[in-house]
């Protein structure tokens, strides 16, 4: 009877230094064939405690806590700004398992960011968003959308209080438009105004406080933003950074902060 043998399986030679080096503990600067840099702690060759990872094609940096390989915790990421030639914080706040969970800030661009709850990398639950056309929104998040109970500020004054779903106006809402002092009341449906009354008001009766329960829309010190992320790593043993890695992040200041 013949006998087959089985053909041996030939392990490239970089996965088996890479299992004989099980890195474990804190690390120096680990350079990846693409150009990848980190610096931290590690636990079974997985990045893991404290740690800087420099993504060197995206041109990103993150910053922060990790998990098993993974971003979890508390962490800033950064892009290179192609004009000033430094990382310019983007996102300051809460992951888990490598996407925005918890509260967190976000920036869009110099004059649009938000403030507020994330879920599975969507702004997901309270925040408070300005955009860049000067408009602002404050309530309840769900996918990324107004949905809930939410407060809508135009740049031009004219503002909604009520109820959205899907990012459009859904249920009993108010409009007031400053600009010719009437109040809208009524209900909508899909963004569109069904069925509602018109009635005029004076100046001082649309800046009366709401009677949902909604924070007026305030702007977002980004300053305080930029000074949690500092305090949260001075607490850390090693500031997991290095001469290529980026040892600071700039906040965006958004053109109107007051």
């Amino acid at each position: 009877m013949p006998y087959l043998k089985k053909p041996r399986t030939i392990e490239l030679p970089v996965k088996l230094w890479d299992k004989k080096a099980q890195k474990c503990g804190p690390h120096h600067t680990v350079y990846s064939v693409n150009g990848d840099q980190y610096k931290g702690e590690w636990l079974d060759n997985k990045k893991h405690g404290q740690g800087a990872q420099l993504w060197r094609k995206a041109e990103m940096v993150y910053e922060g806590d990790w998990s098993c390989g993974r971003r979890d915790g508390y962490g800033t990421l950064s892009k290179l700004d192609p004009e000033k030639k430094e990382y310019v914080m983007v996102y300051a706040g809460g992951w888990q398992n490598d996407k925005k969970e918890g509260t967190g800030t976000y920036f869009y661009s110099p004059s649009a960011f938000y403030k507020g709850q994330w879920s599975k990398d969507q702004r997901s639950g309270w925040g408070r968003m300005q955009y860049d056309n000067g408009d602002k929104y404050e309530g309840e998040w769900l996918k990324d959308k107004h949905h809930g109970l939410g407060l809508l500020v135009l740049a031009n004054g004219n503002r909604y209080e009520g109820t959205w779903r899907d990012g459009k106006k859904n249920g009993h809402g108010e409009f007031f438009y400053l600009d010719r002092g009437q109040l809208y009341e009524g209900f909508w449906v899909d963004g569109v105004a069904k069925c509602g009354t018109v009635s005029d008001f004076g100046r001082e009766d649309a800046l009366k406080p709401t009677v949902y329960p909604i924070p007026m829309v305030c702007l977002l010190d980004t300053e305080s933003v930029l000074m949690e992320a500092q305090a949260y790593f001075t607490k850390v043993r090693e500031k997991p950074t290095t001469a290529n890695i980026p040892s600071h992040t700039v906040a965006r200041q958004c053109d109107n902060t007051p």
